[in-house]
C-alpha cells in the first residue's frame, strides 16, 4: 500500500451527509437535540422538569467517545488498551481511588473487547460516537444524578426511556408528521442549524465528477430530511452532483448484512416502495440497501473488477469501521475535534451566525467539539496507575480507532476542497509517528505527546 492517499487514484468518492458534507452549527443543534430528548422524558415519561434547565457550563460534560455503563450509570473515557482514563457517576467525577474500586487496580473496563472488536450495540453499554446522540450523554448523566438524589436505584431501566426519546425524535415518519421537537425546528429555520457548503466545496465536487469519478452519497437520514439538508447546503440542483444517492442506509448494517436482509428500494416522492429490488442495475436515488449490491453497480459503472473507493464519514461505528472492515474501502474521517486543538477553521465565515448568538454564547457555552475541562482531550490523556506510579500520556481509544480504521483525518471537507485532486496525503501507518495522517496538521495534544516521547 502506498504511503500516500490521492483522490486522483480513486474511481469512486463517497460521502456521509450529516457532520461530513453537511456541517451543523453545533451549539444550536446540540441545544435543540437535548431539548427534544428531554421534553419527551418530561412530557411522556413523567421525569423532573428541572432536566430542561441547563447552564452554559453544563455543556462542558458533552464529549464525544464516552461510553455509558447501563448497569450502574457510570460514564467512562477509555484508553487505547481499554483502561479507564476518567469516569463519572452521572455527571460527578470519580476519583482515582473510586475508579480503582469500580474497575480494579488495572482499571480495566470489562466490555472493552466486545466494543473494540465489533462496535455493535449492547444491552450493557452505549457508545456516544456522533453529534446526533451526543447531547444524550449529558442528559443521561443528569438523569442518573436525579435518580441518585431521589434515592432510586440506578439500573438499565432508565435507558429504555432514553431509547424511546431518541426514537420519538428521529423515527421514520417524524419528519413528515412534524413529530417530536427536532425535525419541526430544523424545517422552520434550517439556516439556524445547517451551514451551507462553501463555493469551493461545490466546485470540488464538480471537479471530481468532471474528472470521471463516480460520486456517492450514503446517509442514514431519510429521503425527506436528506432533501431538505442538501437543498439548503448545496442548492436545488444537488442531485446533479451525485451519481448514486442512498438514504435510510441504516449504517453500519448497510456494510455488514447480506443483501437478503436489506434489499435496496426505490423511492416515489421520498417514500419507500414496499418491494425490495433483486439487484441495483443503474445509478439513481435509492433507500436502504447493502454493500454487495452497490459494489456490483460500481463495478459496472467504472468498468473495473475492483473499483477503488474512498469514503468520507464522521462516525467510527457507522462509517469508518464498517466501510474499511466489510467494504474494504479507503476511509477519511472527519474529526471536528481537531479544530478544538489548534487546527484553524478552514473558513472563518462558517462560524456560528452572530445574530443567533444568545445568552449561551455570551456566557460561554463550550462547543461539543472543543476539549472539555472535565474530560480533557479527545486524542490523548494522562494516566497514572495510582499508588505513586509515574504518570504517562496514553492515546485515547477514539484516537487509536482513527489510526486503525481510517487512512487519514481532517477537521472538515472544507480543509481540502481547494487542493488539486492529485494532492498526496500522508496516511496513518503503524511505522510512522502517530501524528502522521492528520491534515492540515495534528492536534496539539498529539504533537505534545510525540515531543515528550522523542
Amino acid at each position: 500500500m502506498s504511503e500516500y492517499l490521492s483522490l486522483s487514484d480513486c474511481d469512486v468518492i463517497g460521502f456521509d451527509l450529516d457532520h461530513t458534507l453537511c456541517r451543523y452549527h453545533l451549539k444550536e443543534t446540540s441545544r435543540l437535540i437535548y431539548e427534544s430528548f428531554t421534553r419527551f422524558l418530561v412530557e411522556h415519561k413523567g421525569y423532573d422538569k428541572d432536566l430542561l434547565n441547563l447552564t452554559p457550563a453544563d455543556w462542558d460534560f458533552c464529549f464525544k467517545g464516552l461510553v455509558v455503563d447501563l448497569d450502574d450509570g457510570n460514564l467512562v473515557k477509555l484508553a487505547e488498551d481499554g483502561t479507564v482514563l476518567r469516569a463519572t457517576h452521572g455527571t460527578n467525577d470519580l476519583s482515582t481511588e473510586e475508579i480503582i474500586k469500580h474497575y480494579g487496580p488495572k482499571r480495566e473496563w470489562k466490555h472493552y473487547n466486545s466494543l473494540n472488536t465489533s462496535f455493535t450495540r449492547s444491552a450493557k453499554y452505549y457508545y456516544y460516537d456522533n453529534y446526533f446522540d451526543l447531547p444524550g450523554a449529558l442528559l443521561c448523566g443528569r438523569v442518573v444524578d436525579m435518580l441518585n438524589k431521589r434515592g432510586k436505584e440506578v439500573n438499565s431501566d432508565f435507558w429504555k426511556d432514553m431509547v424511546a426519546a431518541i426514537d420519538h425524535n428521529y423515527n421514520t415518519s417524524a419528519f413528515k408528521e412534524d413529530a417530536g421537537t427536532y425535525f419541526p425546528s430544523v424545517k422552520r429555520d434550517p439556516g439556524r442549524y445547517l451551514q451551507p457548503c462553501s463555493d469551493s466545496v461545490k466546485a470540488w465536487l464538480r471537479s471530481m465528477k468532471n474528472a470521471g469519478k463516480v460520486l456517492l452519497l450514503i446517509t442514514t437520514s431519510h429521503g425527506d430530511y436528506c432533501r431538505l439538508i442538501c437543498e439548503h447546503i448545496l442548492g436545488k440542483d444537488f442531485e446533479e452532483l451525485f451519481d448514486v444517492i442512498i438514504t435510510n442506509a441504516l449504517k453500519p448494517g448497510f456494510f455488514s448484512l447480506v443483501p437478503q436482509q436489506r434489499p435496496f428500494r426505490t423511492l416515489v416522492n421520498d417514500v419507500e416502495e414496499s418491494e425490495g429490488l433483486p439487484s441495483l442495475d443503474k445509478p439513481g436515488w435509492y433507500s436502504q440497501g447493502n454493500w454487495p449490491h452497490l459494489h456490483q453497480l460500481l463495478k459496472t459503472m467504472t468498468g473495473k473488477p475492483e473499483p477503488k473507493v474512498v469514503y468520507f464519514g464522521d462516525s467510527m461505528r457507522s462509517d469508518m469501521y464498517p466501510a474499511s472492515s466489510f467494504g474494504k474501502w479507503e476511509t477519511v474521517m472527519v474529526v471536528e475535534e481537531m479544530e478544538g486543538e489548534g487546527v484553524p477553521r478552514a473558513n472563518q465565515a462558517q462560524a456560528e451566525p452572530t445574530e443567533k448568538k444568545g445568552k449561551f454564547e455570551a456566557q460561554g457555552m463550550k462547543a461539543p467539539s472543543a476539549a472539555s475541562e472535565q474530560w480533557g482531550s479527545y486524542f490523548v490523556d494522562a494516566y497514572g496507575g495510582g499508588g505513586g506510579d509515574q504518570e504517562s500520556q496514553k492515546l485515547t481509544w477514539c484516537c487509536h480507532c482513527i489510526h486503525q480504521y481510517s487512512a487519514m483525518a481532517i477537521p472538515s471537507v472544507e480543509h481540502i476542497a481547494d487542493l488539486p485532486l492529485d494532492y498526496k496525503f500522508p496516511r496513518f501507518s503503524p511505522d510512522k509517528p502517530c501524528t502522521t495522517g492528520y491534515y492540515p496538521r495534528p492536534p496539539d495534544s498529539l504533537l505534545k505527546r510525540c515531543q515528550s516521547l522523542s
